[in-house]
This record gives C-alpha cells, structure tokens and sequence, in this order.
C-alpha cells in the first residue's frame, strides 16, 4: 500500500512547478526510490503504534539515499540498507547527489536514528511500534544552493503542493493506522492537526526537531525526545 501512495504522490508532484526563489528541485521518490522502496519494504509492513512525521528531506539525508532523516552511516550500518542511487534530473553544482558515498552527515538524521539505536538496540525492536515519514518528499534549492523549506514558498505554490502531500499523509495513517502521528518540529505537526485533527482518530503532538539550528536540540535531544513521548504517554525502553 505504502508503494501505491507513493506512486501517486510522485505523479501528483510531477505536474507542479516552483519559480523564484526556488531555482532546483529534487525529488528522491525518484531517483532514490530503491532506497525508499527497501525502507518500505523491510520496515512499513502493519500496523504502528506512533508515526514521526518531518517536514521534508535535508541535502545529506533522505535527498542522498531515499530514507527519511537517512543519515548515510546509519541508513548503511543499522538499517541494513545500502543500494545504487541515481541523479536528479538537474541537479545543483553545490548540492550533487553522491548516494551513498556521501561524506556529509546528516546531523538530524544521525540524532534521531542514533537515539532510535541506543533506545531501542534492533531496527525491528524500533519498526514494531514507529515508522518514519517526510510530510513532503520534494528538497527545495535557491540558487545559492540555499535550502528551502516548503513553508517558505509562495502561497500559489503551497496550496496544490500540501494538498497532494496531505492526502499522502491521510493514506499512510490509514494504512498504518497508528495510535499516535507525531510531528518532528512544530511545522509537522501543524499539517498533521490539519489533515487529522478533529476526527478522533489519532493522538496528535510533536517532538522537538533534532536540527543543528535548535539551541536546545543541541544540548541533548535524545532526552528532549524521551521527555516529550513520555508526556505523551509513550514507553521508551
């Protein structure tokens, strides 16, 4: 099922375009769908009890290899996951794609899977309650080579891109049917209360962004994380 929202989701994506100041798009259900689609594969199969949803993929994470928040070592080393990657279309001088052989970390990637490992020990002890998400799949470029985050863009632009990213949203909860969606950063977990709230169907809340750009994320997240899902209510070992 995770393949056929998937599917839709890149078709839907595929008719948009971005002007100034978006000067690149990427879009790593594309040319690292193999690496997505192994992800899904291996750990999206039944139900969950919490999903993590970020806001869009970093330039060294998900934009490398397809795996949300997919820091390389740990996408390769703990998750087991390493396959070829191709390239975007047009593609960044200052932001190439080099899959794998990325020497960049991603430093909210290698939090948030780094506390996933220490916390949980296995990717299946983690995958039997969590699965991982991007709201949107798209990494957004200025011409600087500058990231661009989709709140960010004009609202023209906005609107048919969190529609098509919202009913993804709304079919993976279906299908994953998780008790509790949880944003990663505050902008997740708006668009979560405003594809689901009201409906009773989830307990909606959030965990601080791991981002090198959060004073308090860089003063320990792993307890900011274990501190917010126990608020929630949600057992970590």
């Amino acid at each position: 099922m995770l393949k056929r929202i998937t599917d839709d989701l890149v078709a839907e994506l595929e008719g948009l375009s971005f002007g100034a100041p978006v000067a690149f798009v990427y879009d790593p259900l594309i040319y690292a769908r193999r690496g997505w689609d192994t992800y899904c594969e291996r750990y999206g199969r039944g139900r969950r009890e919490v999903l993590l949803l970020g806001m869009n993929p970093g330039p060294f994470g998900m934009a490398q290899v397809g795996v949300p928040f997919g820091e390389v070592g740990l996408v390769r080393d703990w998750l087991g996951i390493e396959v070829p990657v191709e390239r975007p279309v047009r593609e960044h001088p200052r932001r190439p794609v080099q899959g794998f052989a990325c020497p960049r970390s991603e430093v909210s990637g290698a939090r948030l899977w780094g506390w996933a490992r220490d916390r949980f020990g296995t990717p299946e002890a983690f995958f039997q309650r969590f699965f991982i998400t991007n709201y949107c799949p798209l990494v957004f470029m200025e011409e600087s080579g500058a990231n661009l985050t989709p709140d960010k863009l004009p609202g023209p632009e906005r609107a048919p891109l969190f529609a098509a990213c919202d009913r993804a949203l709304r079919r993976t909860v279906e299908t994953l049917q998780p008790r509790f969606v949880l944003g990663v950063g505050k902008f997740a977990e708006q668009r979560i209360k405003q594809v689901l709230g009201g409906s009773g169907e989830v307990l909606i809340g959030s965990l601080p962004h791991p981002s090198p750009a959060s004073p308090l994320a860089n003063r320990g997240w792993a307890a900011l994380a274990d501190r917010a899902l126990g608020e929630l209510g949600i057992r970590v070992p």
